[in-house]
């Protein structure tokens, strides 16, 4: 199928050639075209420019007349768990009445309290209530998902989950990366004697996964009370043997040292970051590692915010993700993840613009493929309602500013 779509107010984050990622002073820009057009064949976007040089005589099967619309590239969630089997709001109420995360988790609570319930969960309901998820965050302008296991804690809840996620790769248009993550947390059975799991995950876990093929990516919880560097390491060391890249839960506690075990193995991003450093900025500019915070569990947990500025002033690129999951961030909004990125931390309009785009993509492994309008790119874009400037994606934080979303060049429809 081919698309034209023509009169577009503005068109968003636009690349001659593709880049990896944007860092620094860079993040502060991005180009864009008013009164464009775009072309797509197949599922790739074919070409675009400014409608004063349109080209005469071009066809498609499909015209939009975009009249006052924008059109931005469909955001990159690289870190969510939205495979679970039911929301945890009494954990919300304990929160309100000053439990703390890790207060919560020690008493049975968060990451144990799912995984109680995923012991029990079928596989098909499994998929059943992820897709509606996948829809709900698709009709929010999200073209590309990460979606982690770690809410089985056994080799066999942790094969279901991400049977699940290979699931919902068949089904869903969305591209989908999947990660596994056995080390989440400490099961209860194995809670005074921590390294028999660690040695569950490494001798058991990883070589099953490998086998079926199941996951892109290995997670460890590097941070204070769950796994510590020495642990992370152990587990980073057996996963590379099979192929498995690094995404590490990095210092949302304390100063971990999860940053620099996962830059240690070329990890593709480490995540959270509330509690970076000098010495966490200097291994991450010599590294090929993404830093991603997550927002929503920051704000949802009333947790110290990641020094994002103080990062991107010290040249890093920042990508931002909405760690999707029922404990700690239960949406999957990219919009409002990019209204935070500047409400909470002054990160300007075209920042949160090439963190949840670009950047994310680079933390997903796909930024050749996705993150920016460009020509050979997949055709995953969205074109807004009737606003008045880019702007007023990130600043607007309680409306749906996506109106026509576009996956893999076809128009997309919810999936029942």
């Amino acid at each position: 199928m081919s698309i034209l779509i023509k009169n577009i107010k503005e068109l968003i984050q636009v690349e001659e050639k593709a880049t990896k990622w944007v860092a620094g002073s860079d993040m502060s820009h991005i180009s864009t075209i008013k009164n464009a057009w775009l072309l797509t064949e197949g599922n790739l976007i074919k070409d675009f420019g400014s409608m004063d040089e349109f080209p005469q005589g071009f066809s498609a099967q499909k015209v939009i007349n975009a009249h006052n619309k924008m059109l931005f590239p469909s955001f990159v969630d690289s870190h969510t768990h939205l495979v679970y089997p039911a929301s945890r709001e009494i954990e919300y109420v304990d929160k309100i009445n000053g439990l703390s995360y890790e207060e919560i988790a020690k008493r049975g609570g968060g990451i144990l309290n799912s995984a109680k319930m995923m012991a029990d969960a079928s596989e098909e309901s499994l998929v059943e209530s992820s897709l509606k998820r996948l829809n709900t965050i698709t009709k929010y302008g999200t073209g590309a998902v990460e979606i982690k296991s770690g809410y089985g804690l056994s080799t066999d809840a942790e094969m279901k989950m991400l049977r699940v996620i290979r699931k919902l790769k068949e089904l869903s248009p969305l591209t989908i990366k999947a990660t596994f993550l056995g080390a989440h947390a400490i099961p209860s059975e194995y809670k005074s004697q921590q390294e028999k799991y660690v040695d569950k995950v490494i001798n058991e876990m990883i070589p099953m996964v490998a086998s079926e093929n199941l996951a892109d990516f290995i997670d460890v919880f590097c941070d204070r009370g769950f796994f510590s560097v020495k642990e992370t390491d152990r587990i980073l060391n057996a996963a590379m043997k099979y192929g498995l890249r690094a995404k590490i839960h990095a210092n949302e506690l304390d100063y971990s040292g999860g940053i620099q075990v996962g830059v240690k193995y070329n990890a593709l991003s480490v995540d959270h970051l509330e509690f970076t450093g000098d010495k966490e900025i200097d291994s991450l500019l010599k590294s090929e590692t993404m830093p991603t915070i997550l927002p929503g569990a920051a704000f949802f947990l009333n947790m110290r915010y990641a020094p994002a500025r103080k990062m991107m002033d010290a040249g890093l690129p920042i990508a931002l993700a909405s760690d999707f999951n029922p404990g700690s961030a239960p949406s999957g909004n990219m919009q409002l993840i990019a209204a935070m990125g500047s409400i909470l931390y002054r990160m300007k309009p075209e920042e949160v613009i090439n963190a949840t785009t670009i950047n994310t993509a680079y933390a997903m492994g796909i930024s050749e493929s996705y993150g920016s309008i460009c020509r050979g790119k997949k055709a995953n874009f969205f074109i807004s309602t009737e606003i008045p400037s880019y702007q007023y994606m990130p600043y607007s934080f309680g409306d749906n500013k996506a109106e026509t979303i576009i996956l893999n060049g076809e128009i997309w429809k919810e999936i029942h």
